[in-house]
Order: C-alpha cells, then structure tokens, then sequence
C-alpha cells in the first residue's frame, strides 16, 4: 500500500506539475516575433482574420522613438512573457503614445476589427497625449510650415498621461540634452511635438512610462516581474536567437535570477542612436 501511494505521488508529481519552458523555446518565440511570423501560441486563425506579431522596432519610420524598455515576467506554473515598452510620437496619428509588445506563451492577444476583419495583434498601445491636447497646443501663429506640429510659446502647461506637467519653451534646455530643434522656417526656434517627448524622456522619463497595471493588461496579474531593462544593446538585422541581449533574457526567465544579466556588448538603445519617424 505504501508502495502504490509513493508510485501514485511520483506519479503526480512529474505529469500534473507545470512544465518548465526551456531557453530553446523563448529564443523560438522572439525570433518568430522578430520576423512578423505568429507562433503556436496566437489563437487559431479564422477566416477573413489578420494576425500581427510584433517585435520593438526603434527605426519605425512613422514613430518617433524617445524611451524604451524591456519587462521579464516569468512563474513557477511555466509560464513566461517579455513585454518591450517603447514611446515617442506617431507622426501619422498626431498622437503621442506607449506601445507595448507582449512575446510569451501566456498572451491574452489584443482583437480589434476594422471594415469587417478582425485583427489580432500582440501589441496594445496607451495614449500619452491625444490629437484633441496636440490641436489645443498647436502654434496658431505664423506660416504653415511655423504651425505644423510646433507647440506654441505661449502654452504653460500639457496634458501628458492624464495629468497636466510645466511646458518648458526654452530651445536651448532642449539642445542641452541633445535634441536638436529644427531653424529652417522657424525662427521662432519653437518646439515640436517629437521634440516634447524626447525632453521628457531625458528630464522626467517616469511621466512616459506605462504603469505595472497598463503593462500587465495582456498577461495574467499573478506572473511575478523579474526584472525591466532600460540600458541594452539592439541590433534589427540579427535574429534574436544569435544575439548576447536575448540569451541573456533567456536564461533569466529559465532561472528566475536577474544576476544573469552581465551584457558585455556596449547600450544602443537610446533613441539618438537610431533614425525614427522621419516618414
């Protein structure tokens, strides 16, 4: 009897406990992300249905890129996410925004439909300042090219992320901090909508930053974070599988340890390092 109740325990044990995910197989997911391609994990694809998956891109041409980051989630039930966090200004939308990519194997995957598709995306985005903020702050004054998407000298404060911050008009704090403020048809020297967001980023970077509860919007409440990474190096033409920041990720989420974080190759992923949102 003794016997069959330890068979019985050994039993459970092995097939009922959660099964561990492997480095092999979060290096799979990111490289499929990498290359557009959904994996095993999206919901089965109906008819009429488009499926995005996503990967951080910092060169999108329709974005401006000021901050980003890379959140580790992981559990002791197996499952795991990665969730990169990036935000800056879409040029196209006149909207400043976060956008979120969620990679993992426990993914609530956003659904939207649009003209009788449906569309299901690893992706979610938070408004940081919407087009009506941006059309209150316009500079209403001067040429068409000193009213487009410049910010007038006279506005004092901003709405960003549902809460209203100083506007600073001083060009010269924004050229201190590398932001270089365009003087071809503005003579003013005012600043633009893309500028705002890369100033915040380097003066106030918590003020664009998504919450814990925006972040996990898409993954389950109980996954413990084990890290977020501000400072990486990025490469966009390498496959993450081959790449030092992504095996580094890999054998943290496997681990649970943090400490396994040691990158040798030198942090590129500030947003003066790439050309973005010049679409």
């Amino acid at each position: 009897m003794k016997r069959a109740f330890i068979i019985y325990m050994l039993f459970t044990l092995f097939f009922c406990k959660a099964q561990k995910y492997t480095e092999t197989e979060i290096l799979d997911q990111l490289d499929l992300a990498f290359n557009g391609k959904p994996s095993q994990y999206f919901p089965q694809k109906k008819s009429g249905e488009i499926q995005y998956n996503f990967f951080l891109d910092l060169e999108h041409g329709y974005f401006m890129t000021a901050g980003n980051r890379i959140h580790l989630y992981a559990n002791d039930e197996g499952q795991w996410a990665v969730v990169f966090e990036k935000n800056g200004y879409q040029n196209r939308a006149t909207r400043a925004e976060i956008e979120l990519n969620y990679i993992g194997n426990c993914i609530n995957y956003s659904k939207e439909r649009y003209s009788d598709i449906n569309y299901t995306s690893n992706t979610n985005y938070i408004v940081l300042i919407d087009g009506d903020e941006f059309t209150r702050i316009e500079n209403k004054e001067g040429n068409d090219q000193e009213t487009f998407e410049y910010i007038g000298e006279q506005i004092k404060e901003i709405k960003i992320h549902n809460q209203f911050v100083p506007f600073n008009p001083n060009y010269r704090d924004y050229e201190k901090v590398g932001i270089k403020i365009a003087n071809f048809d503005n003579g003013k020297r005012l600043v633009g909508f893309g500028d705002l967001i890369r100033y915040y980023n380097e003066v106030n970077p918590s003020l664009l930053y998504a919450s814990e509860d925006e972040i996990k919007m898409h993954i389950p409440k109980k996954l413990k974070k084990i890290m977020t990474i501000d400072k990486f190096h990025y490469d966009r033409t390498v496959l993450p599988s081959k790449q030092e920041t992504y095996k580094m990720i890999a054998k943290i989420l496997v681990s649970g340890d943090s400490s396994y974080w040691r990158p040798v190759l030198l942090f590129n992923n500030h947003w003066s390092t790439w050309e973005s949102g010049n679409l």
